[in-house]
């Protein structure tokens, strides 16, 4: 799976490239250029942490361990509080007891429920409009009542039985519970307990790079222990190598699957701008959501549930994963796929 994956994202390179040499007729040189330009933000929003990792690592795993240990979940499952590319797969391998857990908590876990804690729901909540967030939330508690899906299957294929991809996961289904109630009970509290949340990562990011920096232009070990920030440039560039295909690739789906999306769409009772919605989720959540409030009330609630599970997950997730653990691969992409897919069934039976 993993040649196939990859073959189709140098197909992705070879088309865009090829668009781009003849003036970006079809469009795909755009979204080959495009890969580039994200470069810049993926490594604002990861560098930092990446380099950070390892300090955090020391400091709360003196809490964390301890805790983990008591129900006899890997510490490494602490990992997963973070997205994928945003510290989480660093914080989980570093804490972890079983370098098997680590991996999984690390790629597959932060992939859907870091994803969701420090990406989607405060980025959601802050991009839509005031009365769309109602139907956001709504999304959003389907997303997570779908997710053991998503977190067993991945758990499968990266080796893990059952029971134990269930024991490892009971803190993960213990916040996402808490989250249901918090964004059934107290809505407008917790949008704003996310976007403190956002900001404080983005306080703690930027610290972190600057700190690397300073260590790798002058020498000075202001915070020991830190990752190199080469280090982490290095994984940026790869997740970037594999946004240069991915794009194209993803951009091509998308124009051939839009009379099947519309079939599809009459059948589940979803327009066909909601299922376009889900495919470029898949690629990236924010253009997905800066037209969120195109869509009708029930593909309003079945995007924010797809996107628990799916978001980011053909750009910067498949190349993050490609970049640390290749192995990993299949795990992440039938993780995130089924329980993206299941929690757009329990929206459309849900809706009914």
């Amino acid at each position: 799976m993993n040649q196939i994956l990859m073959t189709i994202m140098a197909a992705g390179v070879v088309l865009g490239g090829a668009d781009r040499l003849l003036g970006n007729k079809f469009g795909y040189g755009d979204k080959f250029e495009e890969g580039f330009r994200l470069l810049g933000s993926t490594a604002l929003s990861m560098a930092g942490m990446i380099c950070l990792a390892p300090v955090l690592a020391d400091v709360l795993g003196r809490i964390v361990v301890p805790l983990y240990r008591m129900i006899g979940a890997d510490p490494a499952m602490f990992g997963s509080i973070l997205a994928i590319d945003m510290g989480g797969y660093q914080l989980a391998t570093e804490l972890a007891a079983d370098s098997r857990i680590g991996s999984y908590a690390g790629i597959v876990a932060a992939a859907i429920f870091g994803c969701t804690l420090v990406f989607t729901i405060p980025v959601g909540m802050g991009m839509i409009r005031q009365e769309d967030r109602s139907f956001f939330a709504r999304g959003i508690m389907l997303g997570l009542a779908a997710m053991p899906a998503g977190l067993l299957t991945g758990g499968l294929f990266a080796g893990l039985s059952v029971p134990e991809c269930l024991l490892q996961n009971l803190p993960v289904f213990a916040a996402s519970l808490l989250l249901l109630l918090g964004l059934w009970k107290i809505p407008e509290q917790m949008v704003k307990g996310f976007c403190l949340l956002a900001n404080g990562i983005r306080i703690l990011v930027t610290v972190g790079l600057v700190l690397a920096a300073v260590e790798s232009l002058c020498g000075f070990h202001l915070l020991p222990g830190m990752a190199p920030i080469e280090d982490a440039m290095g994984v940026v560039s790869s997740i970037g190598v594999v946004m240069l295909g991915s794009l194209p690739a993803a951009e091509l789906l998308r124009r051939l699957l839009t009379k099947p999306f519309t079939r599809l769409g009459d059948r589940l009772g979803l327009g066909p701008q909601s299922l376009t919605a889900m495919l470029i989720g898949l690629v990236s959540a924010l253009p997905s959501l800066a037209g969120y409030h195109d869509l009708d009330e029930k593909g309003k609630v079945a995007l924010g549930a797809f996107l628990v599970s799916g978001a980011s997950l053909l750009a910067a997730h498949m190349g993050f994963t490609l970049a640390a653990e290749p192995a990993l691969l299949p795990a992440l992409v039938c993780g995130k796929l089924s329980g993206a897919l299941a929690a757009v069934v329990l929206t459309v039976f849900v809706m009914k």
